[in-house]
């Protein structure tokens, strides 16, 4: 295996800048999940930096390219450019960015794990060294949650939901199953080692247990689509089945435990005892399946079986397979009642908001959250601009003001309705295409490859397909530990698929033999060559500020929050440098205006919010302390003026409400007050 794994490298060299990008996403993973674009964004000059790396020192056979694959890059290249072109037209020219960015970042993690032909030895290499990291880092959490202290539990389980490590319950659970299906499908895998096989199904079970702690709804719902999507359209049904079978039974066993963590709690708190129980369950369910898939992979490792028992026991294991769905179906209808009034609860309490969901366990307390109003507003605003939408990742002042639940959401929570509402039918159509040309070299991948290649092909695309699915009812896309380990797993699907044959090889050949050489050709094509270097180096150089500005930016912005109480003059230095970083966002100017409100410089903090505004017109914040400062400053025009307009915005806060109706009652507002109540409620909310 390590021979064959050496000399696969000397053929795939970019394994090596494929294992730096995998480093860095297991860095991600461990904080965060990759969200504050303080990670991001560095992470981003590091994927830049291995790509260039790569191209400057391996040839991309771009010729040989599988077809879909090249559609697939041009479209995902489009849909990159449409992303900073919605700048032009964006409320928010600085989120706009932002978004662009990350987008940006998806498209060149997709490029280094695509662009380079894989062996199937390096290709398994790469996804089992992500997943046995994850099952690693899942590992770590469930140990360190459980030596915590009482208030460690109550930030790692808030509500009796883990989000160690990635600060949001929905992501943490996404993280460990994306990298839970790619190991239960490699478990199957006759090619690889049976003790490997063993650690693989248990790492299945550990994540899938890992993920159960965060109690998300999305996972419960995306597991059955991906039950069907695995079993539909990937090969080896009956090896999936025969490895599911102890994995499924793993999980099962140690659910009620895991879930008792969150649903029993005292005084709000998980109880530690509790915890510790499900913990040793989950360690030990896991350590168990690892044991018993690692013997059944030694045995047929050992023994090989005749073709016709083979055939007999195929079909056995269909036809078991066949009756364990069937009986899981009847069941399952026998538990929800009649399916059209099912149905009909599930409609209701999906539109009915958090009111509708039932207490108790909260897997089981159905569809109620406030998704609904967020995707009626995101198709509200993909009709209302149904070209080329309203703008990346500007989603947040649209439901300010057209939103009716109390949450003011950044994001509208699906990947789809995001594409939609932000980036129109054109950005639609390019990402389906690219995405769509992407999983037809993955297809081919699995196919029609050779040796591990196929195996590592399905397992890439599951982990892929996991994100995808549960991301289309939540906000995955702005997580950059999640969405550039599932473009990273794609694009290794697609360096996986057989390549073409280049049109006219031989006949190049042969008249480079007899032919004497074009006169001129080699200026030509020396000219041409510095040509595209000039314009790759120049496109470089425009990546490398796109990504280090919002970086350094947001840097100088957390340094000023840190030292204005001591060094008011070197905070507000800081953050003139943060807006001149990045000139198109208003953030530095409306934290500088609320540093100067706190230390009571009233005009200053005026100003800071007037030039705030004069980037972003519609800052709902920005609105209403100047509509506030006006008023007490005795500007009852100005004030009736401003505070309407932040109403207007904002319709739904109660304290612009009140600020208003204040001074439509000859009133003035007090500063002071009104910040304290922001501040109160900002904390509430944290």
């Amino acid at each position: 295996m390590t021979a064959k794994l050496t000399a696969s490298l000397r053929r795939a060299p970019v394994t090596v800048p494929c294992l730096a990008a995998i480093a860095l996403f297991v860095v991600w993973a461990a904080d965060q999940a990759g969200y504050p674009v303080t990670h991001w964004a560095p992470g981003g000059l590091i994927v830049l930096g291995l790509l260039v790396v790569a191209l400057a020192t391996v040839r991309v056979p771009l010729a040989r390219l599988p077809r879909p694959t090249l559609i697939a890059l041009g479209c995902l290249a489009a849909y990159t450019a449409l992303s900073y072109f919605s700048i032009i037209w964006a409320n928010s020219p600085g989120d706009a960015w932002e978004g662009a960015d990350r987008t940006l970042l998806y498209l060149l993690v997709f490029a280094l794990f695509a662009l380079w032909p894989q062996r199937g030895p390096t290709a398994a290499a790469l996804l089992l060294l992500w997943t046995l990291a994850l099952t690693a880092l899942g590992l770590f959490a469930l140990l360190h949650v459980d030596a915590a202290s009482a208030s460690g539990l109550r930030s790692m389980l808030a509500g009796g939901r883990l989000q160690y490590p990635t600060g949001y319950p929905n992501a943490n659970a996404a993280q460990w199953l994306m990298a839970a299906w790619p190991a239960l499908l490699m478990a199957r895998e006759r090619g690889l080692p049976w003790a490997l096989r063993g650690v693989l199904a248990g790492s299945a079970v550990l994540l899938a247990e890992v993920a159960l702690l965060s109690q998300s709804r999305g996972s419960l719902y995306a597991t059955p689509v991906m039950l069907v999507l695995v079993f539909a359209l990937l090969p080896g049904r009956t090896r999936t089945f025969a490895v599911l079978v102890p994995v499924a039974i793993g999980v099962a066993a140690t659910a009620r435990p895991v879930l008792h963590v969150g649903d029993r709690m005292s005084a709000g708190a998980v109880v530690p005892a509790t915890l510790h129980h499900a913990v040793g369950d989950a360690l030990l369910a896991a350590v168990v399946v690892a044991l018993v898939v690692a013997a059944g992979a030694a045995v047929e490792s050992r023994r090989r079986m005749p073709a016709a028992a083979g055939v007999r026991l195929h079909r056995a294991t269909g036809a078991v397979a066949l009756a364990v769905l069937a009986i899981a179906v009847a069941g399952g209808l026998v538990a929800a009642g009649n399916p059209v009034h099912r149905v009909e609860r599930a409609w209701h309490s999906f539109k009915g908001g958090y009111s509708e969901a039932k207490g108790g366990d909260r897997l089981l307390s159905g569809l109620g959250s406030n998704r609904y109003d967020f995707y009626r507003v995101a198709l509200d605003e993909f009709r209302a601009h149904p070209l080329a939408g309203i703008g990346v990742d500007n989603f947040q002042q649209q439901y300010l003001r057209r939103g009716r639940s109390p949450e003011t959401p950044r994001y509208p929570h699906s990947v789809e309705l995001r594409t939609l509402s932000q980036t129109g039918l054109l950005g639609a159509l390019l990402a389906v295409v690219g995405l769509g040309g992407a999983l037809l070299a993955g297809a081919a991948a699995v196919r029609r490859g050779k040796g591990l290649g196929p195996g590592v092909a399905a397992a890439a695309l599951a982990g892929f397909a996991y994100w995808l699915v549960h991301g289309s009812v939540d906000w995955f896309w702005e997580f950059a530990g999640l969405g550039a380990p599932a473009f990273a797993l794609l694009g290794l699907a697609c360096s996986l698929a057989p390549l073409r044959t280049a049109p006219g090889e031989a006949s190049e050949a042969t008249v480079a033999g007899t032919e004497a050489p074009v006169r001129g050709g080699g200026s030509r094509r020396t000219a041409l060559r510095a040509g595209l270097l000039a314009c790759a180096a120049v496109l470089a150089v425009a990546v490398v500020l796109a990504f280090a500005a919002p970086w350094i930016s947001r840097l100088e912005l957390q340094n000023a929050a840190r030292v204005w109480p001591g060094e008011p003059a070197r905070a507000y230095a800081r953050l003139e440098d943060a807006a001149g970083l990045e000139p198109l966002g208003d953030s530095a100017y409306s934290v500088a205006g609320s540093i100067a409100l706190r230390r009571g410089e009233i005009a200053r903090a005026d100003r800071f919010f007037a030039r705030a505004l004069a980037r972003v017109p519609d800052d709902a914040y920005a609105t209403l302390e100047r509509g506030a400062i006006a008023s007490e400053a005795g500007r009852r025009a100005q004030a009736l003026a401003l505070l309407s307009r932040a109403w207007s915005l904002n319709p739904r806060d109660p304290l612009t409400t009140e600020a208003l109706q204040t001074v439509r009652r000859g009133r003035r507002v007090s500063v002071a007050a009104l910040n304290r109540a922001i501040l109160q409620k900002a904390q509430e909310l944290s």
